[in-house]
């Protein structure tokens, strides 16, 4: 067998083995974000709800909308704008899961396999696990983060259409090259420090919980490496990741958010400091909360089925166990 037939005959996973776990991790977070996505929107929407910075800018234009809770604000949706709009955004949101899970998922390995070592028993060290999660999560989300933004955006157009306010985007692509031609190339990753802070808080959650759960229980208990492990770590991580991340959240959706003028500078925040502050005197501590409660409610399933997806994927397709 020539060297060429020989390297034809290696499975493609072995073949390129990052490759192949960047796809195969961005499948599995396509599942879990369509099927969870109605929450993620619901969420956005609570999060800007009675925005302190807005009101005293005056920029909030057109009837004030009442608040609403969780299961209001989902309720809302479906009958002032339609049940199809609890997916509006979801495109760029599939495109930014396809780019950040890939690479976090890609990242975390190689520092935990190469980087950062595992133990003599196969174990990984809490906090190594910590700092592989954070840096895993903060490269993919900086990548992602253009991504984010049009998700953002265009998560708020059915509220700015019943505000009386003109919709700003006719679809994805179009959001994309208006946001480029009005803000250039930074624009596209305006509230980039906050979406990467709120993503190494949520990988240190996600990842770091997953990961250290699952080995812990293959270590310590009868249980073995099956769906009911992964579905126990999994909802850890869920709950972890929520706590971690929804202050962060919040500040990123609201900074993400906001008018900018033409040179793509924000009108109500300078900067994310500067937003936790406003958010923090003109609402109280627990507005950073806002959204908790959906945020949970989608991490949870979120990372259920993601986690089940990609372990099954990977044993499908002969790649070893994450």
């Amino acid at each position: 067998m020539s060297p060429a037939e020989e390297e034809k005959s290696i499975p493609l996973p072995e073949r390129w083995p990052r490759a192949s776990k960047f796809a195969l991790s961005a499948c599995a977070a396509a599942v879990a974000e369509l099927v969870t996505f109605p929450l993620d929107l619901t969420k956005t929407r609570l999060q800007v709800q009675g925005e302190a910075a807005v009101r005293c800018s005056g920029a909030a234009g057109g009837p004030a909308v009442p608040y609403r809770g969780m299961l209001r604000t989902a309720a809302g949706i479906v009958q002032e704008e339609g049940l199809p709009k609890l997916w509006q955004g979801a495109t760029p949101a599939i495109y930014r899961h396809i780019v950040y899970s890939g690479v976090r998922m890609v990242v975390y390995e190689h520092l935990r396999d190469s980087v950062l070592g595992r133990s003599e028993d196969e174990s990984f060290p809490l906090w190594k696990a910590v700092v592989g999660g954070m840096t895993a999560g903060a490269i993919g989300q900086f990548f992602a983060s253009p991504t984010d933004l049009v998700k953002v955006q265009m998560q708020m157009e059915g509220k700015r259409k019943l505000e009386g306010k003109p919709l700003r985007f006719r679809g994805v692509h179009h959001a994309f090259m208006k946001i480029l031609s009005e803000g250039g190339i930074r624009g596209l990753w305006a509230g980039w420090v906050p979406n990467v802070q709120r993503a190494a808080l949520v990988n240190m959650g996600d990842l770091t919980t997953y990961d250290s759960v699952k080995h812990f229980l293959l270590l310590n208990t009868p249980l073995v490496d099956n769906s009911v492990t992964h579905s126990v770590a999994s909802c850890c991580s869920g709950l972890v990741a929520a706590v971690l991340g929804t202050p962060a959240d919040v500040i990123k959706t609201r900074i993400m958010n906001q008018p900018r003028d033409k040179q793509g500078r924000g009108l109500l925040y300078r900067s994310s400091t500067d937003c936790l502050i406003q958010t923090v005197q003109g609402e109280g501590f627990l507005s950073l909360y806002k959204g908790f409660v959906p945020t949970w409610m989608r991490m949870a399933p979120w990372s259920l089925v993601f986690w089940l997806t990609y372990e099954q994927i990977r044993r499908i397709c002969g790649v070893s166990s994450f």
